[in-house]
């Protein structure tokens, strides 16, 4: 018998961990903090908070790349230390459920088993769940039934949207675009208008306070580095300028979005209409994006209440509620593994 069960949704900048004897969802930054190149030096939260700060014999990084496994070696000890914290001990003969992006390679998915399989935490059964049909779950939609369902997860690096129905997914598609590309636009605008250099800590905190700046009409404070001068400087950048960075990267998710809704078959097509859109994920809270969505498709777009803990809730109801287990599937029934 399993000493407890455990879901988990690795995202590239945050990771997601249900625990179901603490009934609790752990979020942390899905990032690790190596000294000199063998010594762990601290993960999580604490890793982020030395992100762009550390000397160089620390080395921080994330062990996804692009919503996919790129260091599985330093992923198993992040899993480890957080399942550690979780359940207060290391443990052990427990069964895993585990969020698998669908539009990716036979091999990609194989490192999601690799991952807990060979690990220090000998699980005694891995179960793949789509990370959309856990993204529904967690939206409060009953996947099971033949309604079609649009799911829309804006993470950091990866946008994947994906067409629901009768427990599985119809059509997804993932995309190179995220959070990450919106900081990035920001920090290209702030160097092409003010000559300023800043930080990815920064153009994100810039990206998740505007709502705030724009109900108080101000513009955003931040400090850089003078791109003439070098010399670490504060300027004031426009709400409009960061609005321009979005809206131009929103707009090329729009059209996936709609790329995607022309090969829905007309009766699923014809349920996304009814019912809109749903749209979750960290970056989805960004200003607007609901808003750009909606009127870009002409569709309703319903917003998830807890954006980045929605995949986390899903697995949560596919391991407490009988139901839905059947959403899940051992990892060798996943197609290619």
């Amino acid at each position: 018998m399993s000493t407890n069960v455990f879901g988990i949704d690795l995202g590239t900048n945050n990771i997601k961990i249900y625990s179901k004897n603490e009934n609790q969802i752990l979020v942390e930054k899905n990032m690790i903090a190596i000294e000199n190149k063998k010594n762990l030096f601290a993960y999580g939260d604490s890793a982020y908070e030395m992100y762009e700060k550390a000397p160089s014999n620390i080395q921080i990084s994330y062990p996804l790349n692009c919503g996919v496994i790129a260091d599985i070696q330093n992923m198993q000890t992040l899993i480890r230390y957080f399942v550690t914290d979780i359940s207060k001990t290391l443990p052990k003969n427990s069964d895993f459920y585990i969020s698998v992006p669908f539009d990716i390679t036979d091999v990609e998915k194989r490192a999601f088993l690799d991952l807990l399989k060979s690990s220090d935490l000998k699980a005694r059964k891995v179960y793949g769940v789509w990370k959309a049909v856990a993204d529904g779950l967690g939206l409060e939609i009953d996947v099971k039934n033949s309604q079609g369902v649009m799911v829309v997860d804006v993470g950091y690096e990866t946008t994947e949207i994906s067409i629901l129905s009768l427990g599985g997914v119809v059509l997804s598609r993932l995309i190179k675009m995220g959070g990450a590309r919106f900081d990035e636009s920001i920090r290209a605008a702030v160097r092409k208008e003010y000559e300023l250099f800043i930080g990815e800590k920064t153009a994100e905190s810039i990206k998740m306070d505007l709502d705030n700046l724009e109900r108080e009409n101000k513009k955003a404070v931040v400090y850089g580095r003078a791109v003439r001068s070098g010399l670490p400087v504060k300027r004031e950048v426009s709400v409009d300028l960061v609005n321009d960075c979005l809206r131009e990267n929103i707009n090329n998710i729009i059209d996936n979005i709609k790329l995607i809704l022309e090969r829905t078959p007309p009766e699923l097509g014809a349920d996304i209409y009814r019912h809109g859109i749903y749209l979750t994920g960290g970056a989805s809270q960004v200003s607007h994006f609901a808003e750009l969505v909606s009127n870009g498709t002409g569709l309703q777009v319903n917003v998830a209440a807890e954006p980045i803990k929605s995949v986390a809730l899903g697995l949560q109801t596919i391991i407490n509620d009988d139901n839905y287990k059947s959403v899940a599937t051992a990892f060798e029934g996943m197609a290619g593994v």
